[in-house]
């Protein structure tokens, strides 16, 4: 039972870890300037597309995590 506990506990840390990598990266991903009233923006795709699979496997541990908690209960 205390197996499934940490097991659980390590999980959710590392599905928080994921999601703040994964909102750097995608904020990271766009940047805009104000160059005399045109504001001019450029994204990087590709890495906002890893910035969302990271967010989605974080989002994916963490139902894990909860998930093995309650089921040590």
């Amino acid at each position: 039972m205390k197996t499934n506990k940490i097991i659980g506990a390590i999980l959710i840390i590392v599905s928080l870890v994921m999601g703040y990598l994964a909102y750097n990266k995608i904020s990271e991903s766009t940047q805009s300037v104000n160059l005399l009233g045109l504001k001019v923006e450029a994204s990087d795709e590709s890495g906002k597309t890893e910035g969302y699979l990271f967010l989605g496997l974080a989002v994916i541990l963490l139902g894990g995590g909860i998930y093995t908690l309650n089921k040590s209960k």
